[in-house]
């Protein structure tokens, strides 16, 4: 994989397959993600209920320099924390798909900030290219399979 000059690999790499056996390898996973990101950066976060998704936007967000309480945005769509960068955490379950006027009030989350996206199904139409694509589901033993996938980045 070329490299892009600001340290930032070039391309696209094969996904990344880890097996997590605790909440707190679920974040370190997490945290190792971000050390690539900057502000502008879209992360989807995909599983089923339960998988671990808000758990990994949490280690991503320590990672990042938030202090805070970081929770589920299920019932108010969208968190904006403050750390060394802003970092915006949206779920999007309950949305069929992503309007016009539904991204209007999504768009201001994407501003100067690291985004991640729970459930970015619904807004597949809508939301800019990832960054990176994470997907965890459950492994046996109560473990959690967690597969990370760069992509490119959008700029170059």
């Amino acid at each position: 994989m070329a490299d892009s000059g600001d340290g930032r690999a070039c391309g696209s790499a094969r996904p990344l397959l880890s097996v997590s056996h605790s909440p707190a390898e679920t974040e370190a996973l997490a945290a190792e993600l971000v050390a690539d990101l900057r502000r502008g950066d879209v992360v989807t976060v995909s599983g089923d209920l339960g998988a671990g998704k808000t758990t990994f936007v949490r280690g991503a967000c320590r990672a990042l320099g938030v202090t805070g309480h970081v929770t589920s945005p299920t019932f108010t769509i969208g968190h904006r924390y403050h750390g060394r960068v802003d970092v915006s955490h949206l779920d999007l379950f309950r949305f069929r798909d992503v309007s016009p006027a539904e991204w209007g009030d999504l768009e201001p989350y994407f501003d100067d900030a690291i985004v991640f996206v729970e459930w970015p199904e619904a807004g597949a139409s809508a939301l800019p290219p990832p960054r990176a694509t994470v997907t965890l589901a459950h492994g046996d033993g109560g473990t959690r399979l967690v597969t990370i996938e760069r992509s490119a980045d959008p700029g170059l």
